[in-house]
């Protein structure tokens, strides 16, 4: 970026499209009604783009901000907490997986989904006090990667068709 001025006000306006797409994915009916909870995730489409194109940094404030918002907006600090535990998860693994440039958008896509319903699925057997909530990771790892697979997609095309942009 040429400036801070012009780093702050993307960062705002990528801010700014995660929350819309929260709130659009809020609108939604549930995909698998027989899996509660269950979502698209469509917000990390801006995340993975970030995280590809700007840094891990911009990537993370983004997403904090994002979630304190939207539970602020829509939800509860329950909520916070699940969605924070989820993001720390799914943020550092993506980090990683892309660091090693092994695996394509889709790849640390579909890491960062099961890792982000990992860290939810911990604090829910904080919460609870109970391991067996643990199975239900099962079912969220194979939404988790169907999720992966069009955030990851997605995030891919807006790479490719942005990839003249200079930031």
């Amino acid at each position: 970026m040429k400036s801070k001025t012009a780093k702050i006000t993307f960062l705002g306006l990528a801010t700014a499209c995660a929350l819309v797409l929260s709130y659009v994915e809020s609108l939604l009916p549930p995909i698998w009604s027989a899996v509660p909870g269950v979502k698209v995730g469509l917000p990390n489409i801006v995340i993975i783009y970030l995280l590809y194109k700007v840094s891990f940094k911009s990537a993370a404030a983004v997403s904090f901000v994002r979630i304190i918002a939207v539970s602020m907006l829509f939800g509860n600090v329950m909520i916070m907490s699940y969605s924070i535990a989820g993001a720390v998860l799914s943020l550092g693994v993506m980090a990683i997986l892309k660091k090693t440039k092994a695996f394509s958008t889709v790849g640390v896509s579909i890491a960062g989904a099961v890792a982000h319903n990992l860290g939810q699925i911990i604090v829910a057997m904080v919460v609870m006090q109970t391991k067996e909530i643990g199975y239900y990771m099962i079912v969220l790892c194979v939404t988790g990667v169907l999720a992966g697979i069009v955030i990851g997609i997605a995030g891919g095309m807006l790479l490719k068709y942005t990839e003249k942009i200079k930031l």
